[in-house]
């Protein structure tokens, strides 16, 4: 569990991170460099969670071996089921992290939202919905891991 107060937003005691794979892990279906690693640290305080429509196929392969969760979702439907599956975990105690569409509802559902502007891009109703918003995935990930680079960017 990661626990820690950003003052004026609350305190959060998180124990599941809830992650999009293609534009926010990987990209063109590939696991983006230094990721690995990151969610094997990640994976000694929270329950990882990889949440995607699997555009190209590949989730299964590039996760292979890191201690996560891989559901792969329908088509249809995915904004509605992402967040739905955030609201099953706990959403008091879930990190959401995403780029896509798909992927703002899930952030608005989970305690911490967090948005990725990689280069694929970033919905702007993800960005609208996310509490944070990093220039990368490595970025996002290193919040988690120092704490206090959260606190400067949330606390009023």
């Amino acid at each position: 569990m990661l626990s820690f107060e950003i003052p004026d937003f609350g305190d959060l005691h998180l124990d599941q991170l809830v992650l999009d794979f293609n534009g926010t892990l990987a990209r063109d279906g590939r696991l983006l460099p230094g990721v690995a690693e990151r969610l094997v640290r990640l994976a000694a305080a929270l329950t990882v969670h990889v949440v995607t429509g699997d555009t190209n196929g590949t989730a299964a392969a590039q996760l292979d071996g890191l201690d996560c969760r891989l559901h792969v979702l329908p088509p249809a439907d995915q904004a509605r089921i992402k967040r739905d599956y955030v609201l099953a975990l706990g959403a008091a105690g879930v990190v959401a992290i995403g780029n896509g569409r798909n992927d703002a509802r899930m952030l608005q559902a989970a305690a911490l939202g967090i948005a990725v502007l990689g280069e694929e891009g970033c919905a702007a109703a993800t960005l609208a919905a996310a509490d944070v918003l990093t220039r990368s995935i490595d970025d996002a990930l290193e919040l988690l891991l120092r704490p206090q680079r959260l606190v400067a960017s949330l606390r009023a």
